[in-house]
């Protein structure tokens, strides 16, 4: 039976942005912090070490994607290459991770534009990137340009100011030190910020020659987060040193620390436009992953239409809107992160195991393996309450079977 299809209009510039857009987001500017709390003096040893487990990622996954060129990412690898009920638990995984990402991303711009009403922010925020969703990804992709370009802009001012300042200490930037423990939670905590390539992914059906174009758009993405990532870690050692460590808000105190506190409302705004572009990222992502679940019946079958004018799949972002601004509107950004990377670990460890069924099985290994220790190394709270929602997900799969 035909059924519509998206537009293929993204072509690699698009869909690095949209990568971009989603990894170098409001993690970046809160993340380092609480990552050398744990990693001590292996702060960069922990960037490294995230690194290297969302390159093993984001090459299994550009694998598949060619192979697969259609919406859902994981959800459709793990099904073709895994088996159903491996596909559906990726799936799972990434819509439930991937609203409480969306949740705390919007609670993000909130805490930064008006924390006295966060909330609030919060949900007018997702009804305002829902409605610019909707009308096509051609404007999402504009919007998410426009967005990477301001963040890349303001993460620059900072490195400057500091760098001109004459304040900072290299003796200060280490590459060893800390425990293994600390070094991996830091690892895990860094993790959250590259989240966001298998974005790329998830468009396949709206990207412009796939197999070529998927792969490409990745490995340079991934390549340019990491660079900035590490320009940047460096930036925060050399000017906060120790302190680093206890700093709820690391960019503003870095241009604070160089004598230059009059960037400080420029980091803020920066801060929520780079929420804004995460959250516009990830409404993308987890509609189209609804769409594709939707099709194969795990998902209500009204979530699979398409638009007949804007070619998107409009109901299923709709109700990632409702169910986003309902979160947005009570839950806590810490639990919503905490919950988040667990889920998606979980999501690229089977992306892993669905590579390795293809030759070529050591990166695959390598990343499926990184998932699992950085999952480990979680609280237990998140750990707790992903397994919970994992053991449900299973429950209403077998539901359906029995039906």
């Amino acid at each position: 039976m035909n059924r519509p299809e998206l537009h293929r209009r993204l072509g690699t510039p698009d869909a690095v942005v949209i990568g971009l857009g989603s990894m170098i987001g409001a993690g970046v500017f809160v993340v380092f912090g609480p990552a050398a709390a744990s990693a001590g003096p292996g702060l960069l040893i922990a960037l490294a070490a995230a690194a290297t487990v969302a390159y093993c990622n984001a090459t299994s996954s550009a694998r598949l994607a060619s192979l697969y060129p259609h919406s859902g990412g994981t959800y459709v690898y793990g099904r073709e290459r895994l088996g159903p009920f491996w596909g559906y638990l990726a799936g799972w995984s990434f819509v439930v991770g991937k609203l409480a990402s969306c949740a705390a991303m919007s609670l993000t711009v909130g805490l930064y534009v008006w924390p006295a009403h966060a909330h609030a922010v919060a949900v007018g925020a997702v009804v305002a990137l829902t409605a610019v969703n909707y009308r096509g990804i051609g404007k999402s992709a504009l919007a998410t340009r426009v967005i990477v370009a301001v963040v890349l802009a303001v993460l620059a001012g900072v490195v400057a100011a500091v760098m001109i300042s004459g304040r900072a200490d290299p003796a200060r930037v280490t590459l060893t030190g800390g425990s293994p423990t600390g070094v991996l939670q830091a690892a895990g905590l860094l993790f959250f910020a590259f989240a966001g390539y298998a974005r790329i992914a998830t468009l396949g059906e709206e990207v412009r020659d796939p197999a070529r174009t998927i792969p490409r758009a990745i490995g340079i993405a991934l390549t340019m987060t990491f660079a900035v990532y590490a320009v940047l870690a460096v930036t925060l050692m050399a000017i906060l040193g120790p302190g680093l460590a206890t700093a709820t808000a690391p960019l503003a105190d870095a241009v604070r620390a160089a004598g230059a506190g009059g960037l400080e409302p420029v980091v803020r705004i920066g801060a929520a436009v780079a929420a804004l572009g995460s959250l516009l990222s990830l409404i993308l992502g987890v509609s189209r992953t609804g769409l594709a679940m939707a099709r194969d019946g795990h998902l209500p079958a009204a979530l699979a239409a398409v638009h007949p004018r804007y070619r998107v799949p409009h109901r299923a972002e709709v109700a990632v809107g409702v169910v986003v601004a309902t979160v947005a509107a009570v839950a806590d950004v810490r639990s919503a992160i905490g919950f988040s990377s667990f889920a998606v670990l979980v999501y690229y460890a089977i992306a892993n195991a669905a590579a390795a069924t293809l030759r070529g099985r050591l990166v695959p290994a390598l990343g499926l393996a990184g998932c699992v220790v950085l999952a480990a190394c979680l609280p237990i709270g998140a750990l707790l309450a992903g397994s919970g929602v994992l053991i449900l997900g299973a429950l209403v799969y077998g539901a359906g079977r029995l039906r």
